[in-house]
């Protein structure tokens, strides 16, 4: 079986930290199949394949070096977070199931607080209640009790939410204007609790001067291919005259969409 994990690292800023956390990880025998860092957001995302074990492995080292080069009290960043090493969801690949990750989730919640006292949270298909479901919820939650730990945080630390998913894609659409609050509108215009696409999560986050960011989570890209995002998302803009700059992608993205989306540009019916 070959699993994703996908760990979100409160640190943007120092590429050593980024390049200890690569290193600890192909220690473990696990691939790094891409790394991406934003200073803004002060966050870095890796994308990590292996079996069973090393992913296992490779996520316990990630918590060691997040606990040991981290520290949230002095953290500084626009990205919401609970922890040095903040999310870590395991993805199904190859002959595994979304049970058989949510089982290795556990399994390493379990080791992180034993091995470093870090407590865990569990969301997604690994969560023990329906109501930590989802990760803005264990966000939102702070008083909540960790499921694997006795502490509510770590004090420099702090938890990490821990998960089990299908695919998803990080995609990000910039607009050129300094408006968060407008931007805000058209996030919460397109995403699916706001009556928007189906399967779509966005937030807005200020980039810099003459920059916002939609920033978006696609969880089922068959439901909502990504030219459909960025179609509603130039619309909705251009109806408060402010234009779109490009777009970025936050780690790996499955070639099925990628075809999906080149596929309606080029006016092809398949690529």
């Amino acid at each position: 079986m070959i699993f994703e994990i996908v760990p979100n690292l409160s640190e943007g800023r120092d590429a050593a930290t980024i390049d200890a956390a690569v290193a600890a990880v192909e220690r473990t025998g696990a691939r790094v199949l891409d790394r991406s860092s934003d200073a803004v957001h002060h966050r870095s995302v890796l994308t990590i394949a292996g079996d069973a074990a090393e992913v296992l492995d490779a996520s316990i080292a990630l918590a060691g070096v997040a606990l040991e080069r981290i520290d949230l009290r002095a953290h500084r960043g626009v990205h919401p977070r609970i922890g040095a090493l903040d999310v870590l969801p395991f993805v199904p690949l190859r002959d595994a199931t979304l049970q058989d990750a949510a089982a290795l989730a556990r399994r390493a919640g379990a080791a992180i607080w034993e091995r470093y006292g870090i407590p865990c949270f569990f969301y997604g298909a690994a969560a023990r209640e329906e109501a930590r479901r989802l990760l803005p919820d264990i966000r939102r939650n702070a008083a909540w009790q960790p499921d694997e730990g006795g502490v509510l945080r770590h004090p420099t630390a702090g938890a990490v939410a821990i998960g089990a998913r299908d695919v998803l894609i990080a995609f990000n659409v910039e607009l050129a204007t300094d408006d968060v609050a407008t931007a805000g509108e058209i996030a919460r215009a397109v995403r699916e609790s706001g009556g928007g696409l189906r399967s779509l999560r966005a937030l807005a986050f200020a980039r810099g001067p003459g920059c916002v960011q939609v920033s978006l989570n696609v969880t089922d890209h068959t439901a909502t291919p990504l030219h459909r995002v960025v179609e509603l998302i130039e619309l909705l803009a251009a109806q408060r005259g402010i234009e779109v700059r490009g777009s970025e992608l936050v780690g790996c993205i499955p070639w099925s969409a990628a075809q999906t989306a080149a596929a309606y540009y080029l006016g092809v019916s398949r690529l």
